[in-house]
C-alpha cells in the first residue's frame, strides 16, 4: 500500500537503502564513529532501532492495540538497546525498523485519513503521513550519521528531501536558537526540489513564503543541504560546493542557530 501515501513510500526507500549497508557491515564497520557526535555506528542503529520499536508502539495504541509507552516504559527500552552488543543493535535495527515501516504500509486509506496518534512530545495528536514524516526525518538523518562513518560527502536522498522540506510538523522554531544580536531575513533557495522561502532570525526562528524584495542575506543551496543545515549536520567539512551564501546568511552563523539534535 506504501505508493497511495508518498511520506510512507520514502520511509520504505530509506529504510531499505540503510537495511543494504548494515547487513553488510562487519564488527569493524559497527565499531567506527559516524556522523553523530560520541556514537559508533551500531549506537545510532540502536537508537533508530530503539525509536522504532517506541513508534511502532505508539501507532499501534492509537489503534486500540496495547497503550502508548510512557517515561518508564522508554527508558526500559532504551536500557535495552544500550545493552545490547554491536551486532545485536545491528540486528535489532533491521528487525523493529522493518516491523514499523511494514506497520505504516499495512494501513488501509481510511485510517490513513482519519487516525490520530499522540506522539507525546506534540501539542496534539497528528495524522498517519505526519507521524510517519517524523519517522522519515529521524531515519533519514540517522542514516546520513551512519553514512558519514564511511563517506565524506553523504547526502540525503533527493526524494526523501521532497518530502521533508516543508511537511509537517514545521519543528524549525523549536531547533532553532536565536543568535544574541542578529535580527535578519534571509532569502532561502533551494533546488531538488526547487522552493524559495524566508528564514528569519529573529526572537523565535521561523519559516515562511513571504519573501522580502530586499533580504538580509540570501543562501542558496540543494534542499538536502538545507536540512542537514538546520539539522546540525552542514558543517565545513560536508557543506557541498554549491552552497552560496551571502550578507546575513553566515553559514559559521547559521550553524550556531542550528546546533544540531
Amino acid at each position: 500500500m506504501s505508493g497511495s501515501d508518498p511520506v510512507i513510500a520514502a520511509l520504505r526507500g530509506e529504510h531499505d537503502r540503510l537495511a543494504v549497508l548494515v547487513r553488510a557491515f562487519d564488527e569493524a564497520a559497527l565499531a567506527r564513529p559516524s556522523g553523530a557526535a560520541e556514537w559508533d555506528v551500531s549506537q545510532v542503529l540502536g537508537h533508530l532501532g530503539s525509536g522504532a520499536e517506541i513508534t511502532r508502539a505508539t501507532v499501534l495504541a492509537a489503534l486500540g492495540d496495547g497503550s502508548k509507552p510512557g517515561r518508564e516504559e522508554m527508558e526500559a527500552i532504551w536500557r535495552t538497546w544500550n545493552g545490547m552488543t554491536r551486532r545485536g543493535r545491528a540486528d535489532g535495527f533491521l528487525q523493529a525498523g522493518e516491523a514499523l515501516v511494514a506497520l505504516y504500509e499495512s494501513l488501509d486509506a481510511a485510517t490513513r485519513e482519519t487516525l490520530r496518534i499522540d506522539m507525546g512530545f506534540l501539542p496534539a495528536p497528528v495524522d498517519v503521513p505526519t507521524s510517519a514524516r517524523l519517522r522519515l526525518s529521524e531515519l533519514a538523518l540517522h542514516s546520513w550519521d551512519v553514512r558519514a562513518g564511511f563517506d565524506a560527502h553523504p547526502a540525503l536522498d533527493p526524494g526523501t528531501a521532497g518530502q521533508l522540506l516543508h511537511g509537517e510538523p514545521d519543528m524549525i522554531g523549536w531547533i532553532g536558537r536565536p543568535a544574541e544580536g542578529v535580527r535578519a531575513v534571509i532569502t532561502v533557495t533551494t533546488t531538488e526540489p526547487a522552493s524559495v522561502f524566508a528564514l528569519r532570525l529573529l526572537d523565535r526562528i521561523s519559516v515562511d513564503f513571504d519573501v522580502p524584495d530586499r533580504p538580509d542575506g540570501t543562501l542558496t543551496l540543494p534542499a538536502e543541504a538545507w536540512l542537514r543545515l538546520v539539522a546540525g549536520r552542514l558543517g565545513p567539512s560536508h557543506t557541498p560546493a554549491n552552497v552560496a551564501a551571502t550578507g546575513a546568511a553566515d553559514l559559521d552563523l547559521l550553524r550556531g542557530v542550528f546546533p544540531g539534535y
